[in-house]
Formats: structure tokens, sequence, C-alpha cells
């Protein structure tokens, strides 16, 4: 390994990683929605909270990609725009500290506004960072690049839990909010650190700027000219409706058994269990075996897990379906969008196809969390999970029977 390719999956490792410990002393799961119920927000608001930072993430991707690819060197862009995401938690810190008690209601939309913020201009830059680590980080090395990134961060994620809990135990709210916001300002602060020490190779071609409305209109004849591309996505599709039970999991086993609150912590382990094995071995499977391998398994864990769901005896069997959870999410991070520098045809238009990978995945993303809480009202959560199961299923038969490894295909003609 060349000095300025151990330097740069160094230096985008610890960017990566520290940005992803940061979100979990302001988790989307556990510590916005209980600032936000402190504030006295409605549950619809609360509920909505992950739904919005989701559509934040993914969908303006697409929309910057074809400024993105016009870029010479991403890295300047990055380091410009960046900042967008690490200052409103600096301001939503000052605002637990010296608003949330005078004006809750305007606080409230303070946060919101903040996380709107934080998830709009990340979305706008995955494809830029995506980019920046298809340019730096060699194919074969991504897996393991992605593996041991979010290895790192899941142990990361794992002591800033214990963190926030002994914070939220011995500080009162709303200054004890505003510190887990200060820490999660640390380390982005750490994280932006690292980005800014990154050596971007030059880059040898660079698009044309076009319209957005003219670069909008290839996508279409894009995906039908790559039949395999538009089967891969529509697995993804399914693959995300497949994840609805993930958000009832908690809730479910704690009525059906009766069970202490206590035991989300017992859930917890299983989960980061599964996310720390999933991350070591499916990043290393990456890199030899393809991307589409990992998604497989992946989705394999994502279907076991709802059918154990469904159909566990006992509380102690129920924790299973956290394990599986857990792979399935680290499949997720290290071939998600891995996957999509792959199927680009060549290095320049990478942005595009990690644009493509995340605008498109958005509305399935927005909407079928917000259905699944719908059928769960109604019906039940065994229902949800029944329904997971089906979407899973068919993620699964689409990438067996329909898609191709794109690092395949590309062998293929030279062979």
């Amino acid at each position: 390994m060349s000095v300025n390719l151990r330097h740069n999956v160094v230096a985008l490792g610890a960017d990566y990683a520290l940005f992803v410990v940061g979100l979990a002393f302001a988790s989307q799961s556990t510590i916005l929605p209980a600032f936000a119920a402190y504030l006295g927000a409605p549950n619809v608001v609360i509920g909505a909270i992950p739904a919005v930072m989701t559509l934040g993430w993914f969908m303006p991707s697409l929309f910057a990609a074809g400024h993105t690819e016009t870029l010479e060197r991403k890295l300047p862009f990055l380091v410009r725009y960046t900042i967008w995401e690490r200052v409103p938690f600096i301001v939503l810190a000052l605002a637990a500290f010296f608003l949330a008690d005078r004006a809750p209601a305007l606080t409230l939309g303070v946060m919101l506004l903040m996380l709107l913020i934080v998830t709009g201009v990340g979305g706008a830059l995955m494809p830029a960072w995506m980019d920046l680590i298809g340019r730096v980080v060699p194919v074969t090395l991504r897996g393991r690049f992605f593996g041991f990134a979010n290895l790192a961060a899941s142990a990361g994620g794992l002591v800033a839990s214990v963190v926030t809990a002994s914070i939220l135990a011995m500080i009162s709210a709303p200054a004890s909010y505003g510190l887990c916001f200060v820490c999660t300002s640390v380390c982005l602060g750490l994280s932006f650190a690292a980005l800014v020490v990154v050596r971007e190779p030059a880059s040898t071609s660079s698009a044309p700027a076009v319209p957005l409305r003219e670069y909008l209109a290839r996508i279409r004849v894009l995906l039908g000219r790559d039949p395999n591309l538009a089967w891969f996505l529509a697995a993804r599709a399914f693959g995300v409706v497949g994840t609805i039970g993930n958000g009832f999991y908690t809730v479910y086993a704690l009525r059906a058994w009766d069970a202490p609150a206590a035991h989300v912590g017992v859930f917890t382990t299983f989960l980061f269990v599964g996310q720390m094995v999933g991350n070591a071995a499916l990043g290393w499977l990456a890199d030899r075996r393809g991307h589409r391998l990992v998604m497989i398994l992946g989705f394999g864990a994502s279907l076991a897990g709802n059918v154990v769901a469904i159909a566990a005896p006992t509380l102690g069997a129920f924790g299973v379906v956290f394990v599986m959870m857990g792979i399935q999410i680290a499949a997720m991070n290290v071939s998600n969008l891995n996957v999509m520098l792959e199927f680009a045809p060549e290095t320049s238009a990478q942005p595009t196809y990690v644009g493509l990978g995340t605008t498109l995945q958005a509305p399935f993303a927005f909407v079928a969390p917000l259905a699944a809480g719908l059928l769960a009202d109604a019906l039940g959560f065994i229902a949800v999970f029944a329904v997971a199961a089906v979407a899973v299923s068919v993620a699964l038969a689409l990438l067996i029977a329909r898609v191709r490894d794109p690092r395949a295909m590309v062998a293929t003609p030279a062979a």
C-alpha cells in the first residue's frame, strides 16, 4: 500500500467514523425524539423526524450530481459546504441551553430546521464524497474500507450510547440534551479536520456544464440502456420496503412478552454485535466476491429477521431479530453506495450513479415507514413483519435472478 493510499484511507475512514459517532450523540431514534417530546411536540412531529431526515439524506443527491461531475477536484467543494452539515448542531446546542425552557415551540422549529439543513446539505454532497472515495480507494479495497470504518463507528457508537445515558441520568433537561449536541459538534469538528487532510489526486477529466432539466432528461435514457442497473434499483426499492419492521421490533417485543424497559439495552447489544461482525466479514467478502453477494446476504438477513419476528416463541429467541438487523445494516453500509461506483461506466460518471442510488430510493425510504405505522395501527405488528418479509423476498429474487454483479460484467469482455 502506497504512502498516499494509506494516508487517504486513514483520513477518510476517520472522517466517516467520527461523523457517524457524532450522530450517535444526536440519534434520530432516541435523543432527537426524546428532546422533541420534552419540547411538547405532538406524536406526528416526533414520528416524522426520521422520515424527514431520510428524505434529506437521499433526495438532493441526483440534483447535485450533474454539477459535481463538472468539478475537476471534489475536495474543495466538499470542504466549502460540509461546514453546513456541522454548524447546525452548535446552533441546536445553544437552543437547548438558552431557548428550550423559554420558548419550547420556537426551539422545536429550530431543531427541525437544523436537521433539514444537516441532511439536505449532506445529501447534496454525497455524490462528491463518494466520488472522492472512488478516486482514492481502489475497487478491491473499498469493501474493507467501509467495513472497518463502520466497525470503528459501531464501537464508537456503543461508547456514545453509554455516555449519553450517563449525561441524561446525571444532568436535568434541557441542558442534558444541549451537552449531547455539544458532543456531536466535537466529533463532527474532528471529522472535518480529518477530511481536510485528504490528498485528492489530480482529475483527468470533468464533464461540461449542462442545464439541470437536460441533465435529468438523460436519466431515463441511461436506465433504458442499462437494464441490469434498472433491475438492481428495483430490487433495492423492494429491499427498502423490507426494512419497515426495523422501527417496530423493540416495541413489539416489549409488549408481546411484557418485558422490562431495561431489556432495550440487551436488544441494543445484539444489534451492535450483528453490525460489528457483519462489517468485519462483509467488507472482506465484498472486495473478493463483489457487492451483489453482500447485498444478497444482507437481504437474506432481513428476511430471516422478519420470519423470526413472526414466529419467535420466546423473548430470548426474539433477540436473533436484532442480530439479523445488525447484519442487514452492515451489508447496506458496506455495499449500498459502493456498488453504484462500479455500475458507473467511467470514473467521471460516478456522481450520477451515486445520485441515482440515493434519490430514486428516497420516496420509498420516506413513505414506507409512515405506511408501516398506519398498517401497525390497523392490523398489528405481525402484519408489518409479514409485508416486510414479502417485499424483501422479492428483492432477493430480483438480485439473484435478474442482476449481475457490475464488476463481473466489466471483467467478462476481457476474459
